[in-house]
């Protein structure tokens, strides 16, 4: 069932009521002034509407790029492992940072910062068309802001030949993995995926004595070209259509 809101000559404007996700029939009857359907007067149309269900928050691309890295590391390399944020270090007195590890081996991955990226970036303003209560409008963008996302890892064993090996895992993994590939939206498959580039940030350091008895290695990574805002919005200015335009390029 479903609420009129108003009658056109061509068309019925509805409100419908609540109904879990999925795809309807959309059924219409019409009905005579004792509220009684009237015979023949009733049309289906099969599979036309489409009940949703919204995000009421939507997952940022940041977080589903952590994401995917910390399930391909799990996948490819090692199962234990783990993602560390700065509130999460311990900092000694000589200003190292030291994480903690409940487990060996572990892999753990921290960061990013940000690093700007001119390579990637857009350098022209980019239009958005939205709709509003006076009409379509365009409104045009700012650049985002590129960068790239810079990782670390660190990865520890009690011995030595699993953590040589464990290195050399992590040096076929950045080697294997030339891009990161994601859904440019995971609600609507339609739209693709999106991916960037990933590769190894600087050398491997390692560390095989410490009064833990621990082998430790480190390493980084980055993600290039990452889109951290869309643009913040310049002006907004209404879309005019020329019809004279179409008939002057024919």
């Amino acid at each position: 069932m479903a609420d009129i809101v108003s009658v056109r000559p061509t068309l019925i404007e509805l409100r419908t009521q609540a109904h879990e996700p999925g795809v309807v029939d959309v059924e219409l009857t019409n009905l005579d002034p004792d509220g009684q359907p009237i015979p023949g007067e009733r049309a289906v149309l099969a599979l036309a509407y489409r009940f949703e269900r919204p995000a009421i928050v939507r997952e940022a691309d940041l977080t589903r790029v952590i994401r995917q890295l910390l399930r391909e590391m799990k996948r490819q390399v090692v199962a234990n492992v783990s993602t560390s944020v700065s509130v999460d270090y311990d900092d000694t007195a000589d200003g190292q940072s030291v994480i903690a590890m409940a487990k060996l081996p572990s892999l753990v991955l921290t960061g990013p910062t940000l690093r700007q990226n001119r390579f990637y970036s857009a350098n022209e303003p980019h239009f958005d068309v939205v709709g509003t209560p006076t009409g379509l409008q365009a409104v045009r963008r700012k650049p985002p802001l590129t960068v790239d996302l810079v990782f670390g890892l660190t990865v520890a064993s009690s011995r030595t030949a699993e953590l040589f090996n464990l290195m050399g895992s992590i040096a076929t993994f950045l080697n294997r993995n030339r891009w990161l590939e994601l859904p440019r939206d995971p609600s609507v498959p339609t739209l693709g995926t999106v991916r960037w580039e990933f590769e190894a940030d600087g050398d491997f350091r390692t560390q095989l004595a410490s009064r833990d008895d621990l082998r430790v290695f480190t390493c980084g990574f980055v993600v290039r070209g990452f889109d951290v805002d869309e643009g913040l919005p310049l002006d907004r200015n209404p879309l005019v259509e020329r019809p004279e335009l179409e008939t002057e390029g024919m």
